[in-house]
């Protein structure tokens, strides 16, 4: 009789074979980073689990990382400086030893009805510059209120406004351009 975790698997058959061709490795590195750098990906849920949702315990909404928006990216330029784009981005998240002219700026959102929001900012620098940066088809500022607190129930109405009251001097009105 088998137990455990593993005992649901079929421990008899061999492991699929891993392509070691220099080609297909960089190949696959390459579309995986293409994935990861196009930007937002929001993983909606299922109907089964918006179903389940009710009977599971309460989960918080959980964010890591930087949030970096449209508007924010619309900012940044080639030709940039370190203090400049840390100014516009924030602090990095990441900054590897080993790339030192790299900076990663990933965004993680794990609301609690189960719905994945992941984004990639990565910026580029030689000479101290901004060189290039990928991500793109990120949510708008709006976009992510909205995320967060959910859409607006209406438009708000405009404050009511006062005439204003001409200037008078010596009981005379005076008459402004």
């Amino acid at each position: 009789m088998l137990s455990g975790c593993a005992s649901w698997r079929n421990q008899t058959r061999p492991a699929a074979p891993v392509n070691t061709d220099p080609a297909a490795t960089a190949a696959a590195a390459e579309k995986s980073a293409a994935a990861a750098n196009a930007g937002a990906q929001t993983t909606q849920v299922t109907k089964l689990q918006k179903f389940l949702w009710v009977f599971s315990p309460y989960r918080p909404d959980i964010q890591q990382g930087n949030f970096v928006s449209q508007e924010m990216l619309a900012q940044l330029k080639v030709g940039q400086t370190r203090d400049q784009v840390r100014f516009i981005l924030g602090s990095p998240l990441l900054t590897d030893a080993f790339h030192a002219d790299r900076w990663d700026y990933p965004f993680y959102l794990a609301r609690g009805n189960g719905e994945l929001t992941t984004s990639r900012v990565t910026v580029y620098f030689k000479n101290d510059v901004v060189e290039r940066f990928e991500g793109g088809n990120l949510p708008s500022e709006r976009d992510y209120i909205d995320r967060i607190a959910g859409p607006a129930k209406g438009t708000k109405a405009k404050p009511e406004t006062r005439p204003v009251e001409p200037v008078k001097v010596g009981g005379a009105p005076v008459v402004q351009p």
